[in-house]
């Protein structure tokens, strides 16, 4: 504990506790957890259950410095550190910095002072409009020109196209890039992907931070839990082979891919996933509002179809956005390092490790949303999109700085990519199982 002392006006108080960080490390079992943020220790045991969060994305940085993560997720960083009080434990004497963290960590106080963090109001405007505009083009093509299968297949893909832009502004407000308060934040991201899309804002929110918080983990990034079907990375693959495990022809997965993939994520696999964590957590207002979304459906192009009709109209819509929203979402990590949480990295190091950039241009800027801005938004989650190609330069001249590499790719290349790292996963498990 630490001493009692006396300041210059004789007031008595508490030195704050010192605390190596080797065994600051140590607090890093599953009922005992510790931070590291600023170089201060803060005991999460207990806290991880309320966080807002989630408990795992706490977890994944239990024992581990975590100061770039926590900058780079919160906003509100004076709020944040008034609640944390109750949970401080004391201060790190020897809390190790490298290099690298240094140069990212005055980047980011470029970043801030720069006011690259602010949002430009009118883009998102614009964005939320043309959403809105495309969806009232689908009911206008079929409204106009009647329901045959030219104006049947145009309105899929309008529509298609109206869902996969609401993909990528409910995204913008996930994480809190729109608006600085949250209230305002989680109110829009509730309706962009409940009421506009039909699925589930926490759901989405336990998915991805994990996902940013240590991208490409095995058993800590949800977007890489895939071995039931197929296994990517140079690790896992082999890993599985020598052990006989897997129950997938995974020699075959680049071609099943094409099938088991794109076609059936979002119709299939996703929806059932939003109900069952909806229904297992009590979340009767993502429930709700996703139910919502579907009586919009029904009173938009129930006129036009009925009831099963519009059921398999909104089944093709929701096929041809699985292909665009797999490819764009995938095409940045998949190809990248994947493997097992057992190095500690830095928070620049393990982002620009595990993600790509694809080329940008007007037309990939608005197909990916500007996710092929990849490398910048994880290293600046809350950075409004307008705002990466300020920052890029800069990264990249980091990148350079410290001899790590900044991949930058075609969009042809980035989706052939998924594609070559299938084909090479599925052969080193092939000839780890068969050798």
């Amino acid at each position: 504990m630490g001493r009692g002392a006396k300041s210059a006006n004789g007031v008595s108080h508490i030195e704050p506790r010192q605390i190596s960080f080797e065994e600051f490390s140590k607090h890093n079992k599953k009922d005992d957890q510790w931070l590291m943020i600023n170089g201060k220790a803060y005991d999460v045991t207990e806290f991880a259950k309320r966080h807002p969060g989630g408990a795992k994305i706490i977890n994944h940085y239990a024992g581990e410095d975590s100061t770039d993560a926590w900058t780079a997720f919160h906003n509100d960083k004076e709020k944040v550190s008034k609640y944390m009080k109750s949970i401080y434990v004391g201060d790190i004497i020897d809390p190790p910095q490298s290099s690298i963290q240094e140069d990212f960590r005055k980047l980011r106080q470029l970043v801030d002072s720069n006011g690259w963090m602010t949002p430009e109001p009118w883009f998102y405007i614009w964005n939320f409009c043309h959403v809105i505009l495309l969806e009232a083009l689908a009911v206008t093509v079929l409204w106009y020109w009647g329901a045959n299968f030219i104006t049947v297949v145009a309105a899929m893909l309008l529509m298609a196209t109206s869902q996969a832009q609401s993909g990528w502004i409910q995204h913008d407000y996930g994480h809190h890039s729109v608006f600085k308060d949250l209230k305002r934040a989680h109110i829009f991201h509730h309706i962009t992907i409940g009421f506009m899309k039909g699925a589930s804002s926490h759901w989405w929110n336990f998915r991805h931070f994990q996902h940013h918080a240590k991208p490409n983990r095995v058993r800590k990034d949800p977007d890489i839990d895939i071995a039931y079907l197929f296994l990517i990375g140079d690790n896992l693959p082999v890993e599985f082979g020598k052990n006989k495990r897997g129950k997938m022809p995974y020699q075959f997965q680049h071609k099943y891919f094409f099938f088991l993939g794109p076609p059936l994520l979002l119709p299939i696999y996703f929806h059932l996933e939003i109900i069952y964590f909806c229904i297992k957590r009590g979340d009767w207002i993502d429930l709700a509002l996703a139910i919502a979304f579907f009586y919009r459906l029904g009173l938009l192009f129930g006129p036009f179809f009925g009831g099963w009709g519009t059921f398999f109209f909104y089944m093709g819509v929701r096929f041809f956005e699985s292909h665009w929203f797999t490819w764009v979402t995938q095409m940045s990590h998949l190809p990248n390092d994947v493997a097992r949480d057992t190095e500690t990295m830095d928070w620049f190091t393990m982002q620009l490790k595990t993600t790509c950039n694809v080329e940008p241009g007007v037309f990939n800027d608005w197909f990916t949303g500007h996710l092929n801005y990849q490398i910048e938004h994880h290293l600046f989650p809350t950075m409004p999109r307008t705002s990466f190609h300020k920052v890029r330069p800069l990264v990249m001249s980091l990148c350079k700085k410290h001899n790590i590499e900044y991949r930058d790719k075609t969009l042809y290349n980035a989706f052939a990519d998924i594609v070559r790292m299938l084909k090479k996963s599925g052969e080193l498990w092939y000839d780890a199982y068969y050798e």
